[in-house]
């Protein structure tokens, strides 16, 4: 008997596992196959290759600055010692500063990337929800993200409404009961 639940249970799970309709795609190629795209990864490198340079800069000044401070710190008096080491401690804080504030999270490299890739990006998937939409598509997969990548999804499939009225929530907010 036990089997035979389990059975009848796959069955209906299999049948309506089959009634969806899937596909994928590979964004990874798409975007590699647009020119605006690979443009604007490029424009991206030059901005990136150039700050880093700008960066690395700092860095051999900061570096020369420490050798020059070694050579001469037995000529200086303890003042002047601390006032160098100061200068130092003070343009090496601001070298980091700009790294961050360059490539750090929400930096400049990233709201470049922003203002140059997402409107790419965002072609990419209104075309691929009417892709889904006009194919009747239930579910639409990534490749290039392992497959794990949902793109699209039919909203007829989303159960978690339902699953909130199952706790004892109201849909839509974030209230308890």
């Amino acid at each position: 008997m036990k089997k035979f639940l389990i059975l009848t249970a796959l069955v209906i799970f299999s049948a309506g596992a089959f009634a969806q309709k899937y596909a994928y795609v590979d964004t990874k190629y798409i975007l590699e196959n647009i020119p605006e795209y690979t443009k604007a990864q490029k424009q991206l490198d030059d901005i990136s290759a150039g700050w880093q340079k700008e960066i690395e800069t700092k860095y051999k000044e900061i570096d020369q600055m420490y050798k020059d401070y070694q050579a001469e710190q037995v000529l200086l008096s303890e003042e002047m010692k601390k006032k160098r080491e100061q200068e130092i401690m003070d343009k090496e804080k601001a070298v980091k500063d700009l790294q961050k504030q360059r490539f750090g999270y929400e930096g400049d490299l990233f709201k470049k990337r922003q203002e140059l890739v997402k409107p790419i990006q965002d072609k990419i998937y209104d075309a691929i929800q009417k892709l889904a939409q006009t194919k009747n598509l239930d579910l639409v997969f990534d490749k290039s993200a392992g497959g794990s990548a949902l793109l699209y999804t039919n909203p007829s499939l989303d159960k978690s409404n339902d699953i909130l009225k199952d706790l004892g929530y109201k849909p839509g907010n974030n209230s308890a009961k």
